[in-house]
């Protein structure tokens, strides 16, 4: 999976967060990690992660 699809799939999983639902799971290099409401600043600094990764800069809206 590219970083790009892990990052779409971290913002997918924020946002259905921010729907309230009680958890989310994210799956990168064989790793499980489950966020919960509690977790949100996780999530949340692991998707700037992948961000700062990148190699294209992020388009701007």
């Amino acid at each position: 999976m590219s970083s790009e699809q892990y990052l779409l799939e971290a913002k997918s999983a924020l946002h259905q967060l921010l729907l309230g639902k009680a958890v989310r799971v994210v799956q990168k290099d064989g790793r499980r990690v489950e966020y919960t409401p509690a977790d949100r600043r996780a999530l949340e600094k692991y998707i700037q992660s992948l961000q700062s990764t990148r190699r294209a800069p992020a388009s701007v809206n």
